[in-house]
């Protein structure tokens, strides 16, 4: 089985599309694959009721118990090499990753940025592309690098920017199309052999 082990640290609505996806297309039967857990650093995200409900393993591990970036991720590591992941996905998961723990998921680790990258990396990009004028903002799945919000594009979604629009309304929309290429992206990756 192809285990996929998603990190949250909040409401977890993409992940909560990857796991409806990988229901309704049948992902165990289709490619072997299955949501094995939900990891959050954040005991109260409630993406991890969510993920319960489903009858799938959570866990956390608090970012704020540790002294160091290094020592919260060996903890976090540890938590997600006992689920024998296949693919590692960031989803809403609010921590910047260090080198060394993207390279021991190099190619199997995935994010969503709410922006058509390379436009926008880091906070505020609806802000920030409204600023800017910009006409049309979106969002990206990539492979995860070392450098923020880099890496292969593996899928993007266009979203109008409409001359009414506030952070809130852009948000809404182009969080709406995360939750179809995220799952798409993954299906992807299954579907080529993963």
């Amino acid at each position: 089985m192809k285990n996929i082990v998603i990190l949250i640290s909040g409401g977890g609505s993409n992940m909560a599309a990857i796991v409806r996806a990988a229901q309704a297309r049948d992902w165990r039967g289709r490619y072997g694959a299955q949501v094995a857990a939900v990891i959050s650093n954040r005991a109260d995200a409630g993406g991890l009721v969510f993920a319960g409900e489903r009858r799938i393993a959570t866990e956390v591990v608090d970012h704020k118990r540790f002294d160091s970036r290094e020592s919260f991720e060996a903890e976090l590591a540890a938590a997600i090499d006992r689920h024998q992941p296949a693919l590692l996905v960031l989803a809403g998961f609010m921590r910047i990753l260090t080198p060394g723990f993207v390279a021991r998921y190099a190619g199997r680790l995935l994010n969503i940025h709410p922006s058509l990258l390379p436009a926008f990396p880091g906070l505020h990009t609806h802000r920030r592309a409204l600023e800017a004028g910009c006409r049309f903002a979106g969002a990206t799945v990539h492979q995860v690098t070392a450098e923020l919000d880099h890496g292969p594009i593996l899928e993007q979604a266009v979203v109008p920017v409409l001359s009414q629009d506030t952070e809130e309304t852009l948000a809404a929309r182009v969080l709406t199309q995360e939750h179809v290429i995220y799952p798409r992206a993954i299906e992807g990756l299954l579907r080529s052999g993963l």
